[in-house]
């Protein structure tokens, strides 16, 4: 029996959720180890069909929990069903206090039910998801949240040699999280999350160079996922505030490339009185996979080879006023202190003189477009430098901005909002 501290085994619960009519032995085998070890379960049922349920919390408890309540999760549709079940999932699992963790297993259905909860609840909360979808692309079910997947090797049907031990590691995982959790971070540093791209990079090694002393600075890879990472942990609460240099993903979800962070991109900063301090990092270009991939209708544009997985196409002076145009709307609705820096002399390492996607034209429309769209009130201000992003030059302004945003007067101003 793994040693509790008393206070994990007695006030905090795992839990285990999923659909009792079709894998009720699998998941009450999954409490079965984790009761063994010692852990208080509380069992949660997610099945949309009617029927009795064994577990501690029934179905139609946690179906009360969608916004119209249970008469919209129990219906003839079960597409529609699991929709509204995976929603009151969600609304359920937020309102539970004795939380420790939790664990679930399922096929596609059940892994859409549960994750869809897990990525409601903060970062360092244990999750983990045995599924048969965990050998594919767990993009859908993870996003930019800290599920840990583990692939079910059979189908999640019955208790055999293989499944036994694939859920008896599980469970035994999760319970390891509860049990052991991560001491407290003795880094009183305020921490700090970054953006940056290959095209970047030069930019923000120079910004967390100026603010490591002082910062834990976290760095996101700005690839769809990266940002949304980034603004999950603003979300719960584990960000001082960020300095996002590379809106990059903004552009794909414009243009239609495969790095979008979704169309929410930004918005955490409006409901989050966050010091903000931004640029145009990268949005000169559109990300596709390899060359062949380019969808047809791109296949006249500026393209160019970044590596043998990565296509990049320039963005042209129209896409760019779109782009500027939803860069400077959600700049408008932050309810925190802000600084946007524009780069003058280029936003990426290849939008330079003699680089393939330097374009002042279509850079001009950019510049312009959020300058002249962008409301400049009380503590929030737009600069335009005559500096290219990588400039030593930039990065010392990034981090005057970033001073700016979190002094005392701009915080009180911010929280004000």
């Amino acid at each position: 029996m793994l040693d509790f501290p008393v206070s994990a085994s007695t006030t905090r619960a795992a839990y285990v959720a999923g659909t009792f009519d079709t894998k009720g032995r699998e998941l009450f085998y999954l409490r079965q180890c984790l009761e063994k070890l010692g852990l208080r379960v509380v069992t949660v049922d997610l099945a949309t069909s009617g029927k009795p349920s064994p577990a501690s919390v029934p179905a139609r408890e946690v179906a009360r929990h969608h916004p119209e309540g249970e008469r919209a999760v129990f219906g003839d549709d079960r597409g529609l069903a699991v929709s509204a079940m995976a929603i009151a999932f969600e609304h359920f699992i937020r309102t539970r206090r004795d939380l420790g963790g939790i664990i679930s297993a399922g096929g596609s259905g059940g892994t859409t039910l549960a994750t869809q909860a897990m990525r409601a609840l903060p970062v360092g909360c244990p999750k983990v998801m045995v599924s048969t979808m965990a050998s594919g692309d767990t993009r859908p079910y993870v996003g930019p949240s800290d599920i840990c997947m583990m692939y079910s090797v059979t189908d999640v049907q019955g208790i055999n040699r293989i499944s036994e031990k694939v859920l008896a590691n599980a469970a035994h995982a999760l319970a390891g999280m509860i049990a052991h959790p991560a001491p407290q971070a003795s880094e009183s540093k305020p921490a700090l999350g970054l953006t940056m791209f290959g095209v970047t990079t030069a930019c923000v090694q120079a910004v967390t160079k100026r603010l490591a002393d002082s910062h834990d600075c976290l760095v996101f890879h700005a690839t769809g996922v990266g940002g949304q990472s980034m603004e999950k942990l603003a979300d719960s609460g584990l960000l001082a505030g960020v300095i996002d240099v590379t809106t990059t993903e903004v552009a794909d979800e414009i243009v239609g490339g495969v790095l979008s962070a979704g169309p929410g991109r930004m918005d955490v900063f409006a409901r989050h009185a966050l010091p903000y301090v931004g640029s145009c990092g990268a949005l000169d270009m559109v990300n596709f996979g390899a060359w062949d991939t380019v969808p047809e209708r791109f296949r006249s544009r500026r393209l160019y080879r970044h590596n043998p997985t990565v296509t990049l196409m320039r963005t042209t002076p129209q896409e760019c006023r779109r782009i500027g145009e939803f860069i400077a709307g959600k700049l408008n609705a932050m309810s925190g202190p802000v600084r946007f820096l524009i780069p003058e002399g280029g936003v990426s390492a290849i939008d330079k003189p003699d680089q393939p996607f330097h374009d002042p034209e279509a850079d001009r429309v950019l510049f312009t477009t959020i300058e002249q769209q962008f409301r400049a009130a009380g503590d929030r201000r737009l600069l335009r430098l005559p500096l290219h992003i990588n400039d030593e030059a930039f990065a010392d302004a990034l981090v005057a901005a970033w001073g700016e945003v979190t002094s005392p007067v701009a915080s009180r101003m911010g929280g004000a909002r």
